[in-house]
């Protein structure tokens, strides 16, 4: 058994799933659209802001927060980007339990 086979085999199969294809085809409506895809890259780095300041033990900016909140409140309001963001969320679990089986797997006792 080579593992680096079982490991294309496994990144063929992510990009064959419903979860990476629907991502894909909705990233590439949301990036054609430049106001939207601007916004949500936006959103994107306040919340890459956050979760850094989160991981590094600081106090979050009470700006940032509220901007951030009212990204995710703009974007949700709009269909298209709402459907991004679910999608995005769907495949991130699904690539997330992935790595948690790995994980697992790799336990020592």
């Amino acid at each position: 058994m080579n593992i680096y086979d079982i490991a294309h085999n496994l990144a063929r199969a992510i990009r064959n799933s419903d979860e990476f294809k629907n991502y894909k085809a909705i990233k590439d409506e949301v990036t054609a659209v430049p106001e939207l895809n601007d916004m949500l890259v936006d959103f994107q780095q306040k919340q890459f802001q956050i979760q850094a300041a989160q991981l590094s033990g600081q106090e979050l900016d009470p700006e940032l927060m509220n901007n951030f909140q009212q990204s995710l409140q703009i974007l949700t309001s709009d269909p298209k980007a709402a459907e991004y963001l679910q999608a995005e969320m769907t495949f991130a679990t699904m690539i997330s339990d992935v790595y948690k089986i790995l994980e697992d797997a790799m336990k020592i006792d």
